[in-house]
């Protein structure tokens, strides 16, 4: 078999695959018998051209590292208990700091040597001898630590929301992190937006504290606190449905939190039938939840969601098994959705909406329009002057155009990228690196044909050198998008995939699919026929 023939069997499979996965995008071929036929792949639309809402969330970093200290603080007195060390008088004066009493001075140094060894994250900022030869100490992480737990908080957040997000099936979802612990979302063609903001923004932060019923009610109207206490509001359901808030004082530092739930459901209780969510711990939150519950017999917990003690029960025993409830007089939905968000797990920090923009649908439709349309009339502008400028020739070059936009969609729906408005301006550029590509070919052939070389040779020699030209100026471009796909947000990064994707199809087509026609135009025709360029 001759070299031509390969090449065009190449081109023609090359042309069958681009159809199959670009024609699926289509609406009347998806409804079609065809559609059944061909793969399921579509290009999807971005926010800008299927309507949808787009978010900005701060990370309050800051709390995650306060609440990491304070669980930390326990697991430093858990290890002291088990080698026979008492600690006393525990508290968070600073939320990056943490203090305790260590009430048996004789083993100082033997705890100073389980410090060292077992919490190699955290730092002694200072001890100090106080009533009694008692040891008061104050811990902090270590800066390396810190700022690799600020990380890692962000990123927890970026999967906990991914994970919500993915409840609602909603196509292509944008999830990134941003300079500044702060997370973009983007969810193109949602049907409920409302809730799904509601449900993403919901921190769905879990917090168990020690309520301190000692404090003096007349001192907490004045805001005048022990260290270590804060005020939190307490819901109160009424029976008629309504809800009511009141303060409560708790100790400052977190006893657990939400990050040792292993699952959570909707159960209801059996004799009002009322909606509650029920938690399962994971079995380190479980061991944690028997200690903590064993070590305050009758005080209360109040249980936080989200800053606000939806119930604060007294424990009578110690709790083991590591389970718990939620209860506050929920509806059905309301109680669904808190399963669903501690369930995909529970964010580590809280987060602020930041930023909130919605675009309509009937907006995103005018993007496709108009994108389609600055598409249409590119594509006519350049196929009207390479068939002017360069006759023949020309309309090879329009053939290896369209070839061209037909293998970036089928490549948009392959790899499932997304399709936004940066991405159509995208496609049009790569439209004119293609043409600019056999303009360059073109001219060469001309060049050669001016020195008295025959067609044949001049159409190889055009494409031989004309090729080592595209190459250097393509492979540049492609590692500006590159830097731009890495670097970039979503619209920038649409625009690098489909620059990207429109670099190497521009080069087969302007390179291969170009030569491949020309050569199948001038087998059969002598040696001295002219060609049309």
């Amino acid at each position: 078999m001759s070299s031509l023939s390969w090449r065009l069997i190449v081109v023609a499979v090359a042309l069958v695959l681009g159809l199959a996965f670009t024609l699926p995008s289509i609406e009347s071929v998806r409804q079609s018998p065809l559609g059944h036929v061909l793969p399921g792949n579509q290009v999807s639309l971005g926010l800008d051209l299927k309507g949808g809402i787009h978010l900005t969330l701060g990370v309050d970093v800051e709390k995650a590292l306060s609440n990491s200290l304070a669980q930390a603080g326990q697991d430093v007195k858990s290890f002291a208990q088990e080698k026979e060390m008492t600690i006393i008088r525990q508290n968070m004066p600073e939320p990056k700091r943490l203090e305790f009493v260590l009430a048996t001075p004789d083993k100082k140094d033997a705890f100073e040597e389980l410090f060292k060894k077992q919490f190699s994250g955290m730092r002694i900022l200072k001890s100090e001898v106080v009533d009694d030869g008692k040891i008061k100490y104050s811990l902090a992480f270590t800066p390396e630590y810190a700022k690799n737990l600020e990380g890692l908080t962000v990123d927890q957040a970026v999967k906990t929301i991914r994970n919500r997000i993915d409840q609602f099936g909603v196509a292509e979802p944008d999830i990134r992190k941003q300079a500044g612990d702060r997370i973009q979302i983007q969810l193109p063609g949602l049907k409920d937006p409302d809730r799904a903001i509601a449900l993403v923004g919901k921190t769905a932060h879990l917090e168990f504290k020690i309520v301190d019923d000692s404090v003096d009610p007349a001192k907490v109207a004045k805001g005048l606190l022990p260290p270590g206490r804060e005020i939190i509001m307490e819901r109160i359901a009424a029976p008629n449905g309504e809800y009511t808030e009141r303060p409560l004082v708790v100790k400052s530092e977190a006893v657990m939190t939400g990050e040792l739930i292993a699952d959570a459901r909707v159960n209801f209780d059996q004799n009002n039938n009322q909606p509650y969510v029920g938690l399962t711990f994971t079995s380190r939150g479980a061991k944690i939840f028997e200690r903590v519950t064993g070590e305050n017999l009758k005080k209360r917990m109040a249980i936080i969601l989200d800053g606000k003690a939806y119930s604060a029960p007294v424990i009578q025993d110690k709790i083991a098994g590591g389970k718990a409830t939620i209860t506050g007089r929920y509806s059905e939905t309301e109680a669904r959705d808190l399963a669903v968000v501690l369930r995909a797990g529970a964010l580590p920090a809280p987060v602020n909406v930041l930023e909130q923009r919605t675009v309509g649908p009937s907006l995103g439709q005018e993007s496709i329009d108009n994108g389609v349309l600055s598409i249409g009339v590119a594509c006519g502008a350049i196929a009207l002057f390479m068939l002017v400028y360069y006759g023949f020739s020309g309309v090879i070059a329009n053939v290896a155009l369209v070839f061209n936009v037909v293998l970036i969609m089928a490549g948009l729906a392959m790899f499932g990228a997304t399709l936004t408005l940066p991405g159509i301006a995208g496609i049009i550029l790569t439209m004119a690196l293609s043409v600019d590509a056999n303009i360059i070919i073109f001219e060469r052939i001309r060049e050669e044909i001016r020195l008295g070389l025959p067609s044949r040779a001049s159409i190889k020699e055009g494409f031989t050198r004309g090729s080592l030209t595209i190459l250097d100026a393509n492979v540049t471009t492609a590692i500006a998008a590159l830097v731009l796909y890495e670097f970039g947000t979503g619209p920038i990064r649409g625009f690098a995939v489909t620059l990207l994707l429109g670099i190497v199809a521009s080069m087969f087509t302007a390179i291969f699919v170009s030569h491949t026609l020309m050569d199948m135009w001038l087998r059969g025709k002598s040696a001295e026929a002219r060609l049309s360029i």
